[in-house]
């Protein structure tokens, strides 16, 4: 065998490397073809079918149907006074929705290329939307619908980190609009102030304040409608096994209250890092406590007169489901009933079914909404798609 003499030993090694890398970028690129092709493919087929909304279970009377499967990402929604459904989304977009007796009878994207804005809230005629670091505002936006005026930035200073980023916005009874703001981390102590908290501002951004610490990533509140107190969801920490910490539904009557983060967990679990010399009875403890990893998001208190009388006052939760529990949990929504202060809370489910057996996913739930007729949407940002829950005597 002749060896190759020093002198072109290197050059052919290199030529070598050359054939090797040019076939592994044509295998990289087919790869990548194939696999675009493939998730086009899928896209294609879950946008032909429609949501099985036939799978959902419900209690006696109740019945669902699919208002919209065209709203990708759905998150939270917000209703103006003249009947426009504003849905938040985590793809940029801020869609519209004209509804007429139930129906959709005219769609809008509003707004694109925002960073996450998945919140979006109604004040004194403007439309509220947070992206992450800012909160915009859209004025007059029902009368531009095919025409949306550029928005105003409400603020931009809030934090910009994306993990517990994106917000769930609303204005409250003291006409203050609260603006949460999660923790950057899984679990970890940063400045109470700044992270992990609820805060509140006047509608202009001025005055930011701190309404209530300790609080994970809550990403759903609402206002009791006779109390006025303020109620919210708030995610657990993840990585303590599949049973704990508890989601919690959370009651703060007055600001400045710790719910425990990063300390205490769930009402009653210790952090193992960070809870030495912070006992849990230190901190509020939840009205309800919700089932670990449920990730329950968006929450309403139900004030109509279509349901039964039984369910008046009732909290609706959207749990949106685990992502990295061992057996799935979550993937319905909830019902919680509890006295005005908090006392006596007890929860059943409400819907279920988008999550089947064998642990088949095909929607989570994302944010609750009553309609002024009593119905009850919810929004789904897997399949993309808002429904509609009516009652009528069985």
């Amino acid at each position: 065998m002749k060896l190759l003499p020093p002198r072109a030993f290197l050059p052919a090694c290199f030529l070598v490397f050359v054939w090797f890398a040019g076939l592994a970028r044509a295998l990289r690129s087919r790869v990548l073809r194939y696999a675009a092709a493939g998730l086009v493919a899928g896209q294609a087929l879950w946008a032909a079918a429609a949501p099985p909304v036939e799978r959902i279970k419900l209690p006696p009377g109740f019945h669902i149907e699919v208002l919209s499967d065209d709203v990708p990402s759905a998150r939270a929604m917000t209703l103006s006074p003249k009947g426009i459904l504003y849905i938040g989304s985590l793809d940029g977009q801020v869609y519209a929705l004209e509804l007429q007796n139930g129906r959709v009878t005219g769609r809008h994207v509003i707004a694109s290329g925002l960073e996450s804005p998945a919140g979006v809230t109604w004040h004194d005629g403007a439309l509220y939307v947070s992206a992450v670091s800012k909160i915009l505002r859209f004025d007059a936006i029902d009368a531009h619908l095919n025409n949306p005026p550029k928005p105003a930035v409400v603020i931009d200073t809030l934090p910009s980190e994306t993990h517990h980023g994106w917000k769930f916005i609303a204005f409250g009874p003291d006409g203050k609009l609260y603006v949460p703001q999660g923790a950057p981390c899984n679990v970890c102590q940063k400045d109470r102030d700044r992270f992990a908290m609820i805060g509140r501002m006047n509608p202009d951004g001025s005055h930011y304040e701190v309404m209530a610490r300790g609080v994970r990533n809550s990403v759903g509140f609402a206002w009791h409608p006779v109390t006025h107190e303020l109620w919210f969801t708030d995610n657990g920490r993840d990585l303590l096994g599949d049973d704990v910490p508890d989601d919690k539904l959370n009651r703060a009557p007055r600001a400045g209250m710790d719910f425990g983060f990063p300390y205490c967990h769930g009402g009653d679990t210790p952090d193992p890092e960070f809870g030495k010399g912070h006992p849990c009875s230190a901190f509020t403890p939840p009205v309800a406590k919700l089932g670990a990893h449920v990730a329950a998001l968006g929450m309403r208190f139900y004030t109509g007169s279509m349901f039964p009388a039984a369910y008046r006052n009732n909290v609706f939760i959207a749990e949106h489901g685990s992502w990295n529990r061992s057996k799935k949990a979550g993937y319905r929504v909830v019902r919680v009933m509890a006295d005005p202060d908090g006392s006596h809370a007890r929860q059943e489910v409400f819907a279920e079914g988008w999550l089947q057996p064998g642990e088949a996913v095909w929607g989570r739930p994302a944010d609750i909404l009553p309609l002024p007729d009593g119905s009850l949407l919810i929004s789904d940002d897997y399949a993309g798609a808002i429904y509609r829950v009516a009652y009528s005597a069985p």
